[in-house]
């Protein structure tokens, strides 16, 4: 049987480092991890023909009558697992899910970005991305209760979290997956560990490791590690900030503009990605901000937005355009600010990319910035009234929007989309009905 280089790898690594379980990890339509254990001496022929599975037992994947289903390992995502024992080690790989005829399966959100990616590259481009995610440690899974009251920065006794921090930070590295910083959030035992910027497909790919290695390192130190959109209502909501640029394929940013008359160093690409991103915000809400939590975290008085804007200085916009260095076209990009670390990093990659290329092609003019109309924490009513849509204020709202979009039923596949309005409509009339504490609101969306 023959086997590429990277294969070879894989199968020699196994043997040098005493791996006697390889996990195959994929995930459903809403995000979760999904995972099964093959044992070494079956790798050779799952490279070659993958590994059969019941896909009508995952969220979003076959109904019953078409359920058979492959898992094809992805080489290049092989790593040992740090946090089980080196003896009798644990390895993974991330899969593609494929149909018995081979072709890629729809209803797999790893297919979904990896065709958004192709056609950027048909355009002449790549999608480079760089995600903050936040995330809460809690004493365990059954309430709120902080580890620590610090804020912004803080490195004092307040923040018992650093080896938490520490210990995932060193972790994530030996998975291959680099770190630019770490630090605590502005939230009560709230913290931040930002990666740095890849192409969306290894970004999407990372972003589903870091989120397991930070349950995984929190449950070693006996807490618990959330990701829920807006766990408490008295304390900031978390956010996944997507920092993204477009390179054209020799790797220049086609972003940058040191000649930009605006003064913002932005490209007419740029500004055209840019007005794709506010255009179609409506539309996309639902993948970047899925659950009935989510919207608790996008209303007025904190620093994530409602309103349909981009600038420079406001926070409070959609989209803003990070000043650190401004004159570095290295640095030039754009960072959605709307997303939270709940959605599924493949589908909100591909929503993102398939908006701003949907404002290139369409030349979509950018509208003016609002640095100075639209103060933190204004209320949807005074953004209307000084002509700035917002977006959607409730899941329901974000279901009809999403159901009503052309652009996300091509993205993201009948399969896919039609799955997402059916679930979140069944979502939304069950809220509906019941009245939710906080507390248990945890529970409901099981991050």
């Amino acid at each position: 049987m023959v086997t590429t280089p990277e294969q070879d790898f894989v199968l020699k690594t196994i043997e040098s480092r005493d791996v006697h379980f390889v996990r195959f990890w994929f995930t459903d339509v809403l995000g979760n991890m999904k995972s099964f254990a093959v044992v070494p001496g079956e790798l050779e022929a799952a490279f070659e023909n993958g590994m059969g599975f019941d896909a009508s037992c995952i969220e979003g994947f076959s109904a019953v009558s078409e359920s058979d289903m492959l898992a094809f390992p992805d080489p290049s995502t092989f790593q040992v697992l740090p946090w089980r024992p080196q003896a009798n080690a644990v390895a993974r790989m991330i899969c593609n899910i494929r149909t018995p005829e081979g072709a890629p399966y729809e209803g797999d959100p790893r297919s979904v970005l990896d065709r958004m990616v192709r056609k950027a590259a048909e355009m002449g481009y790549a999608f480079v991305v760089g995600p903050e995610l936040e995330y809460f440690y809690f004493e365990d899974a059954q309430g709120t209760e902080v580890l620590d009251r610090g804020s912004y920065f803080d490195l004092t006794s307040l923040d018992s979290a650093s080896d938490l921090r520490r210990d995932t930070v060193l972790t994530l590295e030996k998975m291959g997956i680099p770190v630019e910083y770490s630090h605590h959030e502005k939230g009560p035992s709230q913290h931040e560990i930002d990666l740095r910027s890849a192409d969306a497909l290894s970004m999407a790919d990372a972003v589903m490791t870091y989120k397991q290695v930070v349950k995984e390192i929190a449950m070693k130190h006996g807490v618990y590690a959330s990701f829920m959109p807006k766990p408490m209502a008295d304390a900031p909501g978390n956010g996944m900030h997507v920092h993204q640029s477009l390179t054209d394929l020799d790797g220049n940013n086609v972003f940058f503009d040191e000649n930009d008359p605006s003064g913002y160093n932005l490209s007419a690409t740029a500004k055209s990605y840019i007005a794709g991103l506010l255009k179609y915000a409506p539309e996309y809400t639902l993948v970047t901000n899925q659950y009935v939590n989510s919207y608790k975290r996008l209303r007025p008085g904190g620093e994530a937005p409602t309103c349909i804007s981009w600038g420079a200085r406001n926070r409070a916009t959609l989209v803003r355009i990070p000043g650190y260095r401004p004159r570095s076209e290295a640095a030039c990009r754009v960072e959605l600010r709307s997303p939270d670390p709940a959605a599924n990093p493949y589908l909100a990659f591909a929503v993102m990319l398939a908006a701003g290329l949907a404002g290139i092609e369409e030349g979509l003019e950018l509208m003016a910035p609002v640095d100075d109309a639209a103060p933190l924490g204004c209320s949807r009513h005074e953004h209307r009234a000084r002509g700035i849509a917002t977006l959607p204020e409730s899941l329901g709202e974000a279901v009809e929007l999403f159901a009503e979009s052309t652009l996300m039923r091509e993205v993201l596949g009948e399969h896919i989309h039609s799955y997402l309005v059916r679930a979140k409509r069944a979502e939304w009339e069950a809220y509906q009905g019941i009245v939710t504490p906080w507390e248990l609101e945890r529970d409901l969306a099981v991050l």
